[in-house]
């Protein structure tokens, strides 16, 4: 399938970055049944609720920091390389793809990504470490030195508006693409899932890598559940 596609985009889930040592959010075991999401209503209204959301943020610092991209990201990262695949989707927000080489402009992180941190209002980019330093010393992350509007990390919250330019650029990725690959997600959490029920609606061939089944392994060409690394190194010829 790849070799025939003329056109590949690759939709990512947490499952890819799993193989780096990031936890799972929605797998057997994963934070979801461990921690509830902080809404992004709570995070703009209570001071508390921010707290806590910085706090879970610096906490993972260590696991973020240590993590790499594995064979699967080095085997996304040869396609767009090559020019077989025109972008990546990615539900992830880990920085990983861009990290093994995929160019910026190919990434569409369809939930922010959380390897910096911006204001709500005017949009300022703050970098992790800084505001890590500021929360350790007075227990909280300041507001924004330009506008003072509420500094948060670069994700989309539960309850928070999904990034229109993205979600665009997606549908416009999706509809001209002949082959669609999943890797890695559940595809569980919408819209972002819809994205491949269109790609298969609209002729191109659907493939889903991933451990677990998914609702959408009855409408897929091809279904692998094995390590995304694995399958998709072995079909790129990247170790």
């Amino acid at each position: 399938m790849l070799d025939s596609a003329r056109r590949v985009v690759v939709f990512t889930g947490a499952g890819i970055s799993t193989e780096s040592g990031i936890p799972d959010f929605r797998g057997p075991g994963g934070t979801w049944a461990r921690v509830q999401p902080i809404m992004f209503q709570d995070f703009v209204s209570s001071a508390e609720a921010r707290r806590e959301a910085w706090r879970r943020r610096f906490d993972s610092e260590p696991v973020m920091r240590a993590a790499q991209p594995n064979r699967g990201h080095r085997a996304v990262a040869l396609l767009v390389r090559q020019g077989k695949a025109s972008a990546v989707i990615t539900q992830n927000i880990d920085g990983l793809h861009q990290a093994s080489g995929v160019p910026e402009a190919q990434v569409i992180e369809l939930h922010g990504n959380s390897t910096y941190a911006h204001c709500l209002d005017c949009g300022k980019r703050y970098e992790i470490g800084a505001l890590r330093a500021a929360f350790e010393r007075d227990g909280e992350v300041p507001g924004c030195v330009a506008c003072g509007g509420l500094v948060k990390t670069a994700t989309i919250s539960f309850g928070q508006a999904m990034p229109e330019n993205a979600m665009e650029r997606a549908r416009r990725e999706t509809l001209a693409a002949d082959l669609f690959v999943v890797l890695g997600s559940s595809l569980v959490v919408y819209p972002a899932a819809g994205f491949p029920e269109v790609a298969k609606r609209n002729g191109a061939r659907l493939v889903i890598v991933n451990r677990q089944e998914t609702p959408l392994d009855d409408l897929a060409d091809l279904v692998v559940h094995h390590g995304i690394g694995e399958v998709m190194g072995g079909a790129v010829g990247v170790n």
